[in-house]
């Protein structure tokens, strides 16, 4: 049968998976929900997810509905091309590398991108509290960009010369960061995130890397 995930259309979490599939060359089908219609909540998806929220992934018999879940399971349903590597000092690498991305990388592309993508906020006067706190969430993610920036100072992938759960845990998260650049340029703009590329040249080259892989282009939002 046919993997099957559900997503919502730029959903980091979800993306992940789908990059995950993407990496290891699996077919896979992607069941778009929309949440604005009610779909996460209703009675045949709180079924396979009774926490409304994706992505679920389904592989015969066997749901899955936590994102690092199903790149785990994955490695163990079809171990070839792993996401956690091949050797014990590579899993070890990969998995400290995917978990960082989840806690840090996660939470500071949150602080920053809810208030300017979802809520729509436009930048107030410095001095606010509003832009104090956007203006800390801004440099909390050009930390972790700089974290990443140094994993790529000798490797193609963030974890080794392919790609693994790590890239697949991160790359959603830059990319939105991105889509926020190129959607919201001022605001960007005015946080330091006009010119990423120039200040971020291996993360740009990663980018680049990420987005030749194939598969890569059915895993990008329907939307953008």
């Amino acid at each position: 049968m046919t993997i099957i995930v559900h997503s919502v259309s730029g959903a980091p979490r979800a993306w992940r998976v789908l990059l995950g599939l993407a990496f290891k060359g699996l077919p896979y089908e992607t069941r778009y929900l929309e949440a604005s219609k009610g779909e996460l909540k209703s009675s045949g998806f709180l079924k396979l997810n009774p926490r409304g929220t994706v992505p679920v992934m389904q592989d015969g018999g066997i749901t899955v509905r936590d994102s690092i879940g199903c790149l785990a399971w994955l490695d163990a349903a079809y171990p070839e091309k792993p996401l956690f590597g091949h050797t014990l000092t590579e899993t070890a690498e990969i998995w400290q590398t995917t978990l960082e991305c989840c806690d840090y990388l996660r939470a500071a592309g949150n602080e920053l991108l809810f208030p300017i993508l979802v809520e729509n906020k436009p930048l107030t006067p410095k001095g606010t509290s509003y832009h104090t706190a956007l203006k800390t969430a801004a440099d909390a993610m050009h930390t972790e960009f700089d974290f990443l920036e140094t994993l790529l100072d000798d490797r193609d992938f963030l974890a080794g010369h392919s790609p693994t759960a790590a890239d697949a845990v991160a790359f959603p998260e830059v990319r939105l960061v991105e889509r926020a650049t190129d959607t919201k340029a001022d605001i960007m703009g005015a946080l330091g995130f006009s010119k990423t590329d120039n200040r971020y040249p291996r993360l740009a080259a990663w980018k680049a890397r990420i987005a030749c892989l194939p598969g890569y282009a059915n895993t990008m939002p329907r939307h953008w």
